[in-house]
Order: structure tokens, then sequence, then C-alpha cells
């Protein structure tokens, strides 16, 4: 049997694919290698990842902040066990989700690893060791990516005591003393659903700031935020080395820029440094599929490899390695194949990093408009100023718009603060429209909310804001 689209990989990319591909009246198979659909975001990464922020973030509320609102309930206490029960609930609800969805858009799975034998040729190696061949007219490689490691240092993950993100993501017992390699997004959340869990925490960054990429102002703030909720940081520093020991694990490490080298003990290590494009066993090099020089699927602007009737999307492909990045490049394919006009904007996709406070980030940091010779204004307004922040305790952070200095058109909004992974949006949309910092600061934005911050930091982007 024949399909219209054959997906390999049913992460955020690769099943929101297939479910476009299928709704645009095209006969659509998806192949997964695991027992179960989404991928490392549903599974192992987003979604368990947040469940577990979320029911932390719960308990330094009631830990720290009920007392100050007059809610009197006792001492609050960790029930470890029923909080990672939260998070299996939480990914199996969202797994069969989409189960269900394949089977509401009639596509068919095929378990097993795919493999590309030539345009329009498909293998799948189930766990019998056979393989069966499919024919499709179209391939789209959505595989995703892995834990990428500690580039010149032999890592041994056991994931109990020297652990990547999966196994941050299901430890049996709080440690002590965790250390987290990588200031990153994902060292900084898992970092810090453990620390409010009672771990102390260190995290060790080669570069001299957290969230590498992230607008300068929002990282500075934001890693003094980190401090006082009790992280150690040792920045500037490249680690050499990550051992078990007899307690624990040692990580070693000496500074960039030259220096003595120095060891930490610690009950469990994090290696958060990144991931790779997953291409493992793809038969991609055999098929003629050319790759760049860091291991990712070259595509054109159409998402189109160099084979006709093959394409690429989400983290093995250049860009952002997010979610909804890889669906806007899904549903992109779909349109594409069906014979519409896919296309993403690269330069409106929000990033978000769920810590407390979130950080939030669309468009251009400072440092890029700089480096290219932008002229530009800039506005900024503290949730310090802002009374429903006040009212609910949560006035760390602020909300900092870029905008053009000749036509005023936003280039970028960066927030750091309570709910800013759902602010980043208006700031989105506006930008995708190609708005105005005037625009938005003369929308009328209902009182009183979070997101009047992000009016206030447009109206002193383009003039003068009125709360401050």
């Amino acid at each position: 049997m024949a399909y219209d689209v054959v997906v390999i990989g049913s992460g955020p990319g690769g099943y929101v694919c297939a479910i476009k591909a299928a709704q645009l009246g095209l006969k659509v198979a998806v192949v997964e290698k695991n027992a179960t659909f989404g991928g490392t975001c549903l599974n192992i990464g987003c979604i368990p990842s947040k469940a577990l922020l979320h029911a932390s973030e719960m308990l330094a509320e009631a830990q720290h902040s009920f007392d100050a609102l007059g809610v009197e309930v006792g001492t609050p206490k960790m029930n470890l066990k029923k909080m990672m029960a939260h998070k299996d609930a939480t990914v199996a609800a969202n797994v069969n989700g989409v189960s269900f969805l394949f089977k509401k858009n009639k596509i068919e799975s095929f378990q097993g690893i795919g493999k590309v034998l030539g345009a329009g040729k498909v293998g799948v190696t189930g766990a019998d060791g056979k393989t069966q061949e499919i024919e499709t007219k179209n391939i789209v490689i959505a595989t995703g990516s892995d834990v990428a490691g500690i580039p010149g240092v032999n890592v041994e993950f056991d994931e109990k005591v020297i652990i990547s993100s999966t196994g941050g993501l299901s430890l049996e017992k709080v440690p002590a003393h965790l250390v987290v390699v990588g200031g990153g997004v994902i060292g900084l959340e898992l970092g810090s659903v453990w620390a409010r869990l009672g771990a102390k925490v260190t995290v060790v960054e080669y570069l001299d700031t957290i969230l590498g990429g992230m607008d300068g102002d929002v990282a500075k703030q934001f890693q003094r935020m980190l401090a006082k909720q009790g992280f150690e940081f040792k920045l500037g520093s490249k680690v050499t080395g990550v051992a078990k020991a007899k307690k624990g694990a040692t990580v070693t490490f000496e500074p960039v820029k030259g220096g003595d080298t120095e060891t930490i003990e610690a009950d469990v290590v994090l290696v958060a440094t990144g991931r790779r494009p997953y291409t493992d066993g793809l038969g991609l090099k055999e098929a003629g599929v050319e790759m760049d020089e860091r291991g990712r699927v070259k595509t054109d602007g159409h998402l189109r490899t160099n084979v006709a009737g093959i394409y690429a999307i989400g983290d093995v492909v250049f860009g952002p390695m997010l979610a909804h990045k890889a669906e806007d490049e899904g549903v992109a394919v779909a349109e594409i194949i069906a014979g519409q006009a896919g296309h993403v904007n690269y330069d409106v996709i929000p990033g978000v990093v769920y810590t407390s406070p979130e950080v939030a980030s669309v468009g251009k940091t400072e440092d890029e408009l700089k480096k290219a010779g932008v002229a530009y204004k800039v506005g900024k307004f503290p949730f310090t100023a802002n009374g429903r922040a006040r009212a609910m305790l949560h006035t760390d952070g602020f909300v900092k718009v870029l905008a053009d200095k000749d036509s005023d058109r936003v280039l970028g909004v960066h927030i750091v603060g309570f709910g800013a992974g759902e602010m980043i949006h208006e700031a989105a949309v506006l930008m995708e429209f190609g708005g105005s910092s005037e625009d938005l600061g003369r929308t009328c934005h209902a009182h009183p909310t979070m997101s009047e911050a992000v009016k206030e930091a447009a109206l002193a982007t383009f003039f003068k804001p009125i709360h401050m």
C-alpha cells in the first residue's frame, strides 16, 4: 500500500505534520521507534518537566507566600511519590491524546525503527528484527534530538547518579547536592525543580552568563533571582571530567580563561549541555541526503532536502530546538506537500524558560541589534510598579521592548516575571503583523493585569510610561 506521506518520528513536529497532512486529504502513515507517541517532548521533556515545575512551584508558594496572603495551612510537606504520579498521569493523558488524534484522522502507525531506503521507500524494523517496506510519495524526517553530552569528556550516564534530563525527571529522592553542568534552559528548569524540593544546586557553565543567546539584561537579573533562591554559579568554567565516586559523583572543571582546576562533590550530577540532532541509523547518507557540519539535515526555504520527495523538520534541521518551532514546520511541510504555500516566520518564534519566575523572549536581543548595526530604542517597565503583581506578591522582573528607531516597528520583546510565558504572545502577534510599540502602547489592556506591564514597556519605548 502506497502513502502520500510517511512521517518518521511522532514528536511535536511529526505528529502535527501527520495530522495536518491528513486534514488536507492526504493518506498518511507515521513510524515511531518508541512504544508511545509524542517523542521526547511529551514523554521525557516538555510535558513531564512542566508537571514537576508546577507542582514544586505550588509547594514553594505554600511555604513562602501563603502566610503573607493570610492563608494558614500548617507546614506544607512534599510527597515525591505523589508528585511523580502526577507527572506520569500528565504524560499518559497527552500521549493518549495523540493516539486518539491519529485514529480520528485515519493516520496509520508503524512501531519500529524507520530508515530511508531511497526516494519513496521507508523500511521499518520491528522489535523482532524483521523489516517491512513502505512505499510513499513523500518522506518527512521528524526524528528530533538526543542528549549531547559534554564535548571532549566521556560521560557515562546511569540516570541515577550521573543523569541526563531524562533521569532528572525521575529521581527517587531529593539529592542533598545537585550539580548541573550547563546553564541553559533545561539545566535551570530541572535545577529549579530540585532546588524547590530541598536540594542545594550548583550550576557549572562554560559561558560567562546563563541562558546564552537570551537578552543580556534578562540573563543578569534572572541570575540574581536564582541566586536568591539558593543557586550557586560557577560561570566561565570548562568541565573536564564527570565521574562516579564512592558516594555520588565528582565534577572537575577549570576556568575557561585559565587558572586552577577545581573539583566539587555531588550526590547527583545533571548534564544539561544541549542536544544533538537524532539521525543515527536513518539511512540518510546512503540515500544521498546532504547534512551540515553539525549533523543536521540540510533543507531549503521550503524544508526540502536535496533528494526529491524527502523533507525534514524540527530538531534535525537548522534553528532553535523548540517543540513549537517543529510544530509550525510540520504544518508548513504538510501544506507544501498538499500544494499550498506553507511558511514559517523564524523571526517570530517565542522562547520560554519555565522557571519561577519565567523568562520569555521573542525576536531580536539588544546585543543582536548592536552587532547588526540597527538603530533601535528601548522601553522597560518593572513589575514592582504593576498593581496586579503587588497583589499576588510577584513583583520580580520586568518587560523590555526593542523597536526600530525610525519606524518604531517592534523588533524584540523580553520578559522576566511571573507568567512571562503567557504574556509573550501578544508581542508575537504584534510582531507577526509588523506592529509598532505605539500600536501596542495604545491597545487597551484590562486592569489590573500583569500584561499591563507589557503595555507600559511599549509606552516607554515610543514616548513615556504612565505608571513610572
